[in-house]
């Protein structure tokens, strides 16, 4: 039997808002992988003392050809977007917001707050739907799903028998793993789905390859199954994301997705002549 290869891609640390910003740290989009599967954004932040940094204070700004999905260890944010979503995301809790051809959006940590930690995922829309999906706020708190040697919380997809509701418009999945003091788990893969871990406490391991925390671990296409070890003596906690290959060339810059240069001018020249207004 052959080895699992794992790919590990680290993160950086980016200043999120003006000077006294909370630092987020950003595996994707990197420079050795823009997507796995269609998520195609990572920023992990905290544990973050909102007293020191002001917390997460992002004013009005756009998403074009996405969907943003945050997830929350501890503390709340408060989400309001131009589509009419408003809500409270809370740990344990799946947000998931469609852009479609256009929404802005507040993201604000809220006063009873006091630190902050989590992780917010982006999602590329297919070319098929990126234009015509509907602007959207979803809600989905997932049950705990019992494992040998640990936890999960399914968000997105299907793992290990647990499903979400949620709608997605690529095959993809979407995982809170915990996992006890030196344990392991083992999941049972879709081998045409390509996989990440993204580590956030304990000393997580997989396969056989350590991760620093923030850092992701990424499997390719064709795995069946995948080893995820803790080996320190306090609980292991990490992300599990992954998805069918989107196959589709994206272009990124600041909060838009598109397929081209003149497409991003467009989205900001949009955005620019519309401030103030509902996008």
């Amino acid at each position: 039997m052959n080895a699992t290869a794992v790919e590990i891609i680290s993160s950086r640390a980016v200043p999120l808002g003006g000077p006294r910003a909370m630092t987020v740290h950003r595996t994707l989009p990197h420079r050795q992988r823009s997507l796995i599967g269609a998520w195609c954004f990572v920023d992990h932040f905290g544990p973050d003392d909102v007293s020191k940094t002001g917390g997460m204070d992002v004013a009005p700004h756009p998403h074009t050809g996405l969907q943003t999905a945050t997830w929350l260890f501890t503390g709340e944010i408060s989400h309001i977007d131009a589509g009419g979503g408003r809500g409270f995301v809370h740990p344990g809790e799946f947000y998931l917001m469609t852009a479609g051809d256009g929404i802005s959006h507040t993201e604000t940590t809220t006063e009873k707050t006091t630190i902050l930690h989590g992780v917010q995922l982006w999602i590329a829309l297919p070319d098929a739907t990126r234009s015509t999906a509907e602007r959207d706020l979803a809600y989905f708190k997932p049950p705990v799903t019992e494992l040998d040697g640990g936890q999960l919380k399914v968000f997105m997809g299907e793992l290990m028998g647990a499903a979400s509701p949620v709608h997605s418009h690529t095959p993809m999945v979407g995982a809170e793993i915990t996992i006890d003091p030196r344990s392991e788990i083992v999941l049972d893969l879709n081998p045409e789905f390509e996989h990440g871990v993204i580590a956030d406490s304990g000393t997580i391991v997989v396969a056989d390859t350590e991760l620093e925390k923030t850092q992701i671990g990424y499997t390719g296409i064709g795995e069946t199954r995948l080893r995820i070890r803790n080996d320190s003596d306090d609980m292991g906690r990490a992300l599990f994301i992954g998805g069918e290959p989107l196959r589709e060339e994206i272009l990124m810059w600041w909060n838009f997705i598109g397929r081209d240069h003149d497409e991003i001018v467009r989205f900001r020249d949009t955005w620019q002549a519309s401030q103030g207004e509902d996008v």
